[in-house]
């Protein structure tokens, strides 16, 4: 009589992957002619996105005899950028943006700090991108730049000594005069 050993098969659920919460990985699994994941999946390769870290284990099967590897799929959480509250300044005027929620920052101005300076000449949206752990999330403040109103004190005047002259001030919605009157 003869006795026939088969080797053993040699699991292999591929190396430890890391992801961000909301993404989705491919696992190839390697080493016999059947498979069996424990999500129940049973080709060679699965696609998971777990919401949080999760351990595979593939049990593989050649001439009746098996053998099993595991791999773990870590997941990051998403960080939550934070570019500031909307901003209202007049032309020429600067501001401050401090964004928040990451381990570095990437602004739409290109800045990677999480504080910039901004003077723009126009109504601007700032969009921040931050990053953790390589996980991203994006936020946006906008900056309304209000025009400059036009003074207008009115034409210069001569009066003589002892009279009285009305001024008419424009261009503005609260006005404020040398002498202290506010009319």
């Amino acid at each position: 009589m003869v006795v026939t050993v088969n080797p053993l098969p040699t699991a292999n659920a591929g190396l430890d992957k890391t992801i961000c919460l909301g993404d989705e990985v491919m696992i190839i699994g390697e080493g016999g002619v059947s498979y069996n994941w424990s999500t129940g999946a049973t080709n060679d390769t699965i696609n998971v996105s777990p919401i949080e870290t999760t351990t595979y284990s593939l049990t593989v099967t050649t001439n009746g005899c098996t053998d099993t590897d595991a791999m773990v799929v870590t997941v990051n959480p998403l960080p939550t950028a934070n570019a500031g509250v909307d901003k209202t300044i007049c032309l020429g005027d600067e501001v401050m943006i401090i964004g928040a929620g990451g381990v570095s920052y990437n602004w739409s101005t290109g800045a990677t700090n999480d504080t910039i300076n901004v003077s723009p000449i126009e109504t601007t949206t700032y969009s921040l991108t931050v990053t953790t752990n390589g996980c991203t999330d994006t936020d946006a403040m906008v900056v309304t730049v209000n025009p400059l109103p036009t003074a207008n004190a009115g034409v210069d005047k001569t009066i003589c000594l002892g009279d009285e002259v009305m001024i008419i001030g424009e261009g503005g919605v609260s006005y404020n005069w040398s002498t202290g009157a506010t009319n």
